[in-house]
């Protein structure tokens, strides 16, 4: 039987079997009652509105149930938080409230890093309350606000993982004391996705106590596990069940116009307009179907660069609006090096010379959401138009996903990945083969208490005209505890494996990567912890016979209670030259196919207490490269002028001596960069980026005005520059309009 059929059987039982998920349920039942006992609260109607103005009022919220009692996750686990925390909850027909009450006992400022939405949680002070609707024990949001009422909301995906790209409505607002603050927050049930009917929701409450370095919850999670984790979470319960909101149907328009300039050639200015706009239409409360019509992904957000030195392609986030919500239902097969899916692949074009350029997506969609509490689905479809200019016709890609829950907190998922020629060209530029399909099969481990978790995957590629090995599989498995961390890691991509819109730099190669972690606890006033850690990772080929690269390390950090940490590492490398190589990308001579190369070097990386206003980080490597030798170093230095933004300056150089008749390089990395928060509304930010390795000055500024939530006006200035003379390569400026409308 063929591979895709094999696939296609085995999937078709796994997500639809509803025997294997029954033991599960039973012990998830079990685990539920426990827990009401000790972590369940009860929500009621709202019988007094709610003021949303920060003041919470005893007699406004005398109806709702009050939680206390956080304990601390670290420095000391289990113990109760050294301040006093109060949350509340009630609901109406349309909003989920919370009310928090703050205490601080600790005198000084509090840390808040700048007005800018959508803060790192950890480096601020902060209140946040974490929802799992669907009672997976893995996806839910995490909604969190700072003591200048500053939001930060994001999707928890994996378990504990969060995606704070996601954006949408919310209201909070917040009172400071001198011995206090105290938020109010009303969440729409419009913005969350949840089964209708439910009698029940998974619920934690955190606290991150930046400046007593103490991070609490309601419900205890362990030190060695992500706070926001929502396998450690309690039971909201309804007092009856949720009915659906109503109608949810927002349109996003835009209209953006851009000037640009070439000054290499004697073109003259490059100008055009765009309108265009996405919608979000509910199904269901747990159902969305997300529009676009002609998206303008002009660049609002700037990629940081890097110095490549590797041999494979480097990796870049997906940073467009529309591919961000429930990323992980379409991005997150597979593993970091070997994903069938790739959305930043969507509208980029390839010339006869193999160079990249934008290509302009007409249209697309994408339905995502749940089927109930144990099933999820998605379905994205994209055309792009063609591009006669470079001979590369118009492409359409089509992602179809499913995800079933199995046991307590594991799921088993499927996808297809197809890229479909649609377009055709007069005088084609680059051969672009007429189809590319991907089939897959994942299975995610997430034991109950979240000390085991792993993947195991099965892919397989389809092209026209090629035929051998075009699978992929790989495993990974983790065993967390608070002393021990022990992984094992395999991957396997056979030689002819094509996925064309995934991420996949290497292929023909086995690899194997068992690492062990020993964490020791400290109960010393400076000491937090100390890890020690032992990792081997090597490539071969298919058939064992060759290694291709190896790497051992130790590593040992140091983690103060000041919030600074220390970490040495040593490594010993090997590497197999399939290709010829020039190891400093400087266009010298290049290493011969052929050859190999053991060297060993040792790092020290310092980072300074974060709490401060002027704070820094610096890592140092030295040691042997190829037949040579490199010094690496990196620094970041950053002043933060509370609560107004940050000044920081951000350096990376790399010396790298070769023998003869190779290249010597010096090659500089520099990036500062200024973010000024106006007012919670109006934002500056500045990058300047130095690459000599590229011999380029990029200079990126952004202004954004949130005139409304979630709708922006963006203006973006972009130079870029020789950098000897500084005589300018090309300008561009972008002017940028988007207006969340609710339907």
């Amino acid at each position: 039987m063929k591979p895709i059929y094999q696939l296609i059987i085995i999937l078709s039982i796994l997500l639809s079997h509803p025997v294997l998920s029954k033991d599960g349920k039973d012990k998830e039942n079990k685990d539920k009652a426990a827990k009401d006992k000790e972590f369940g609260m009860e929500i009621g109607y709202a019988v007094k509105a709610v003021n949303l103005d920060g003041i919470v009022d005893t007699e406004e919220w005398a109806d709702a149930q009050v939680i206390s009692g956080f304990v601390q996750q670290i420095p000391n686990e289990g113990l109760p938080a050294t301040e006093h925390t109060e949350v509340r909850l009630k609901y109406d027909d349309d909003f989920l409230y919370v009310a928090a009450t703050l205490h601080q006992k600790t005198p000084g400022d509090y840390v808040v890093s700048s007005l800018k939405r959508d803060f790192r949680f950890y480096e601020n002070d902060a209140f946040a309350i974490v929802l799992g609707p669907y009672d997976d024990g893995n996806n839910g949001f995490m909604f969190s606000v700072n003591p200048y009422n500053i939001q930060m909301e994001g999707l928890v995906f994996n378990g504990d993982r969060v995606s704070d790209v996601w954006d949408n409505k919310w209201y909070s607002s917040v009172k400071r004391y001198d011995d206090r603050w105290e938020v109010e927050i009303a969440i729409p049930f419009k913005t969350l996705r949840f089964t209708e009917g439910s009698e029940y929701w998974r619920v934690n409450f955190l606290r991150n106590d930046r400046k007593n370095f103490e991070r609490s919850s309601w419900v205890p999670v362990p030190l060695n596990q992500r706070i926001q984790g929502i396998a450690f979470s309690g039971y909201l319960n309804w007092d009856k069940p949720l009915k659906k909101p109503g109608s949810n149907i927002a349109v996003i328009p835009y209209i953006a116009t851009n000037g640009a300039k070439d000054y290499r050639t004697d073109d003259g200015i490059n100008s055009g307009m765009a309108a265009g706009f996405d919608a979000k239409i509910a199904l269901s409360p747990s159902m969305n179907l997300d529009l676009t019509f002609n998206p303008d992904f002009s660049t609002v957000e700037v990629d940081q660069q890097q110095t490549n030195l590797n041999r494979f392609e480097l990796f870049f986030p997906e940073r467009r609006q529309f591919f961000l919500e429930n990323a992980d239902l379409f991005g997150d097969f597979g593993f970091s090096s070997i994903r069938p899916f790739f959305s930043r692949r969507i509208g980029i074009a390839t010339d006869s010379m193999g160079r990249s350029s934008n290509n302009r997506i007409l249209y697309g969609a994408r339905l995502n959401g749940n089927v109930g509490d144990n099933t999820r689905v998605g379905l994205l479809n994209m055309q792009t138009d063609t591009e006669d200019a470079i001979g590369y016709p118009g492409q359409n890609y089509t992602v179809a996903t499913a995800q079933r829950k199995v046991f307590s907190r594991s799921s088993i998922a499927g996808i297809f990945v197809n890229r479909q020629t649609t377009g055709t060209v007069a005088e084609p530029g680059r051969e672009v083969a007429s189809y590319n399909r991907v089939l897959g099969i994942d299975y995610n481990l997430a034991s109950n208490d979240n000390k085991w978790n792993g993947k195991f995957f099965y892919h397989q590629s389809f092209s026209p005209d090629v035929s051998g090995d075009a699978k992929a599989h790989a495993s990974n498995l983790s065993y967390n505890t608070k002393k021990f961390v022990a992984r094992w890691n395999h991957e396997y991509v056979g030689e002819n494996y094509n996925a064309e819109v995934g991420f996949v730099p290497r292929s023909s190669y086995w690899r194997f990567e068992p690492s062990v972690m020993y964490r020791l606890v400290s109960n010393g006033k400076r000491i937090f912890q100390q890890t020690f850690q032992l990792a081997y990772d090597v490539y071969t080929d298919e058939s064992f016979g060759l290694k291709m690269d190896e790497r051992m390390t130790f590593a040992y950090r140091l983690y103060f209670k000041n919030t600074s940490t220390l970490q040495f590492r040593v490594f010993n490398e090997y590497v197999y030259l399939f290709n010829s190589f020039d190891p400093t990308r400087t266009g010298g001579e290049r290493l011969e196919a052929g050859t190999d190369y053991s060297y060993a070097r040792t790092g020290l990386t310092y980072t300074s207490d974060a709490r401060k206003l002027f704070n820094y980080s610096s890592t140092v490597y030295a040691g042997e490269y190829f037949n040579g030798e490199r010094l690496f170093v990196r620094s970041n230095i950053n002043y933060r002028f509370q609560p107004y933004g940050n000044v920081s300056l951000f350096a990376e150089y790399n010396k790298i001596d070769m023998p003869e008749p190779y290249n010597d390089a010096s090659l500089w990395l520099v990036g500062p960069k200024m973010d000024i928060s106006f007012t919670d509304k109006l934002f500056l930010s500045t990058f300047v980026q130095y690459n000599s390795q590229i011999e380029n000055v990029n200079i990126n500024t952004r202004f954004q005005w949130r005139f409304k939530p979630v709708s922006d006006l963006f203006v973006v200035y972009t130079d870029n520059y020789h950098p000897e003379s500084l005589q300018i390569k090309n300008r561009a400026l972008i002017l940028k309009l988007t207006y969340w409308i609710n339907v």
